[in-house]
């Protein structure tokens, strides 16, 4: 009898420890309060801009910076966004550089995977374009747009090349950079399912290398921005249309600083969207799939 009982506590004990882990083990699959997404996600940014525009208007009321042309306040800069909106002419601006920035990361990540995938997994490859990607990655994009314009003339052909030079060696060097961090298990665990070749890089080593290819993705973006806007600066024309660069350098040229900060504030919005509505989703995707990132 006394045997039964102790039997008896003993699963009882095991099955509130089971209970417990459970419990720990388990994942709100319920959907976050808009009071919470606010207060964590949506206030922070918005008073980070508060605080932005006081510390500016500040410099302009108290005379620590009087002269217009060096600082505009944010009204200023404020009207120049309202007469571009009116004109129709302020989504023209970021499309004509959206669409080429995009296109042209597309371009680069076609290259740039199957580059990469040849480089970490061929040896010869390796010892001859290895040191040559990394020294393409540390070159400025805009050493590219004077040969560019050169070879391609003024035309959206030169765009994407000097997008693709100076977005592909990043791209190439994330995925490498990935694959080297793959344990040696899993790839003998693929050859031995039969795992080879083309099957073995799609089923094994790309999944395997995610996070740092996907680091490569965001530093190619990057890239791809930054050398779009130094084409677009440097090498304006008509027929290539308005960019963001080139409304930067039209700013300079007329000596209008609203115009210039209208500019920057544009470029520096579609990188933080690009960033938030696909790299960030794409980097919770990778961590949560590893176990690395809890949904709550």
């Amino acid at each position: 009898m006394a045997g039964t009982d102790t039997k008896t506590a003993q699963g009882a004990e095991l099955a509130g420890v089971e209970a417990g882990l459970d419990a720990l083990e388990a994942t709100e699959t319920g959907r976050t309060p808009l009071r919470q997404t606010f207060v964590n996600k949506i206030l922070p940014p918005i008073v980070a801009i508060a605080v932005v525009l006081v510390v500016w208007q500040a410099l302009i009321s108290l005379k620590v910076v009087d002269d217009p042309s060096k600082l505009p306040s944010p009204a200023d800069v404020g009207r120049e966004f309202k007469d571009a909106w009116l004109q129709g002419t302020l989504l023209d601006f970021v499309w004509t550089s959206v669409s080429r920035g995009l296109l042209g990361f597309l371009f680069a990540l076609a290259i740039g995977t199957p580059l990469g995938l040849l480089v970490a997994r061929v040896k010869f490859v390796r010892a001859a374009i290895g040191p040559v990607l990394s020294g393409l990655q540390s070159l400025p994009s805009v050493a590219w747009v004077p040969p560019a314009v050169i070879w391609l003339g003024l035309n959206n052909s030169m765009m994407y090349a000097v997008i693709l030079l100076g977005a592909v060696p990043s791209i190439a060097n994330g995925l490498v950079s990935g694959i080297d961090q793959v344990p040696p298990l899993f790839l003998r665990a693929g050859r031995t399912m039969g795992a080879t070749g083309v099957r073995g890089a799609w089923h094994i080593v790309l999944p395997a290398a995610l996070p740092g290819y996907l680091a490569g993705l965001k530093q190619g973006w990057a890239f791809s921005w930054r050398s779009l806007m130094a084409a677009e600066i440097i090498a304006s024309s008509p027929d290539l249309g308005i960019g963001l660069g080139a409304l930067l350098e039209n700013g300079r040229n007329a000596s209008s600083m609203s115009m210039v900060f209208e500019a920057i504030i544009l470029i520096l919005f579609v990188g933080i969207a690009i960033d938030l509505l696909i790299f960030s989703p794409l980097e919770r995707w990778v961590l949560r799939s590893r176990g690395l990132l809890v949904k709550s």
